[in-house]
């Protein structure tokens, strides 16, 4: 009986993950919508609304600047950033864009870090900042602009539902009471990781694609993204935002802004 009632347990604990994971990607596709961009010229799934992007960044860029010592003092630099940022955005296709870009130097003088909240928010700390002349500059800014522009910010929101979801089937699949509480959080963390981490490593690419392509346009030499390749992995970057982290290989980067570079005519 005792096998006969472990038996019955497990398949029910399986038919109630199918259930659930089932609901999970009903309810991806349900609550999210399917929209045409027209910088990359592909349909993407979005959890967001343009409006909602803009309202979530402009919210969330506060504590996130404070994260990393908030803003950082020095006119000058701050002047520098956002005049290589704005001509990127007014000579290049991202003007097309209905996002409200901004750009911010973070005193966060050992975190060589750099990143984009969906709407147009854009960081980059005093420790990757001072690594860089112009041109570098703009390729960093150019990628984090991909990302605004690439709408990856309400693409992820969209994928994250889905993953949540998929973890919670995951947990429920696994549920044992002779699986220790450390198993089953790894199950579910790798159910989670299976679904995201390729998804991150193609948003990345397209923005370093999209990167090239914008600072084409603007007058800036797209060569300099390859050395902010080598920068970045000599620089020991960190952090569960920073330019490198999900990111592919660096040499596999440079390989795809070299063909970026073929492509856009440069």
């Amino acid at each position: 009986m005792g096998r006969m009632s472990e038996t019955r347990s497990r398949k029910s604990r399986l038919g109630l993950a199918l259930g659930l994971a089932l609901m999970a990607i009903v309810s991806y596709y349900v609550s999210t919508t399917v929209e045409f961009n027209p910088i990359t010229q592909e349909e993407q799934r979005v959890a967001l609304s343009v409006d909602q992007e803009i309202a979530l960044g402009l919210q969330a860029a506060p504590e996130l600047s404070q994260q990393f010592g908030g803003l950082d003092a020095a006119d000058a630099d701050q002047a520098r950033l956002d005049s290589i940022g704005f001509a990127l955005v007014r000579k290049s296709a991202a003007k097309r864009t209905p996002y409200k870009y901004e750009f911010s130097l973070l005193a966060d003088d050992r975190t060589i870090n750099a990143f984009a909240l969906p709407g147009g928010q854009i960081f980059i700390t005093r420790a990757l900042y001072d690594k860089l002349n112009d041109q570098q500059l703009a390729g960093v800014l150019a990628h984090e602009i991909g990302h605004v522009a690439g709408r990856h910010g309400a693409e992820n929101m969209a994928r994250a539902r889905l993953t949540e979801g998929l973890v919670k089937a995951g947990e429920v699949a696994i549920t044992d009471e002779s699986d220790s509480a450390g198993q089953k959080a790894k199950m579910a963390q790798l159910v989670g990781t299976l679904v995201s981490t390729r998804y991150s490593r193609e948003n990345e690419l397209e923005s370093d694609d999209l990167s090239v392509r914008f600072m084409i346009e603007a007058g800036f030499e797209p060569a300099a993204m390859i050395e902010v390749m080598e920068i970045l992995s000599q620089g020991g970057a960190a952090g569960p935002l920073d330019f490198m982290s999900t990111h592919p290989a660096h040499g596999k980067r440079i390989e795809r802004i070299r063909m970026a570079i073929e492509k856009y005519g440069r």
